[in-house]
């Protein structure tokens, strides 16, 4: 089978959804992703590229690579040129620890990608509570809060006790044994005791970002 019959892109979703075509590449080969690049260049089209590695990145053709917005941290790319960007910020991605950052680091990049321009709060984990609440009132401004944890994750917890705007926690799968590689933080955030906490999949920046932008939409209605 070829590669073109393999792949079928979805470029009505953003008619059916207000989301473009995400491309998820990890465990796509290289071959794939570049016939993927190639469709969509063909059209015209934008695209978010998630978890796409730095060696799959090099190994694209140059003129590929040369169209994609790209960094290693988050492991996203954007094809082409992304939305137009909003004038407000509105949203907080909010990071327990520095060894979060790479999942925050995905969602902040998605909502880049649609024209948001978060802020972006890092190390203020519960271990030290003093470090969140300095930051408390850039953070109540938001109309989103993202809050990215792993370990015991409790970061969401107490941003959605304190804060009234929605909160949407993402589990991340850093932590010792006991953490069981986001099993723990997912948990945690699914028990909490702060009424109307979202919680995506373990590491899913870039489905917290879309939890978001679909509340801003909604928002603004």
């Amino acid at each position: 089978m070829s590669l073109h019959k393999d792949i079928m892109l979805d470029f009505a979703r953003e008619a059916r959804t207000g989301l473009d075509e995400a491309v998820f590449c990890a465990g796509k080969t290289v071959a794939h992703i570049a016939e993927i690049l190639r469709q969509v260049e063909n059209r015209n089209a934008r695209i978010l590229l998630t978890r796409l590695e730095p060696d799959q990145f090099s190994s694209l053709p140059e003129s590929q690579q040369e169209q994609i917005d790209y960094e290693p941290l988050s492991r996203t790319g954007y094809f082409s040129k992304p939305h137009p960007v909003t004038e407000t910020r509105r949203v907080a991605v909010v990071a327990a620890g520095t060894s979060d950052v790479a999942v925050a680091r995905e969602a902040a990049r998605t909502l880049t990608y649609y024209g948001e321009v978060p802020a972006e709060i890092s190390d203020v984990g519960v271990a030290g509570l003093w470090r969140l609440l300095e930051r408390l009132e850039e953070i109540r401004s938001m109309k989103v809060v993202i809050a990215v944890a792993g370990m015991d994750a409790a970061l969401p917890t107490v941003v959605g006790g304190l804060l009234g705007a929605p909160v949407i926690g993402v589990p991340t799968s850093v932590g010792y044994g006991a953490s069981e590689g986001g099993q723990t933080a997912l948990k945690a955030m699914l028990a909490s005791c702060s009424p109307g906490l979202t919680v995506t999949n373990i590491d899913n920046g870039y489905g917290a970002a879309c939890a978001a932008l679909r509340i801003l939409r909604l928002s603004s209605i």
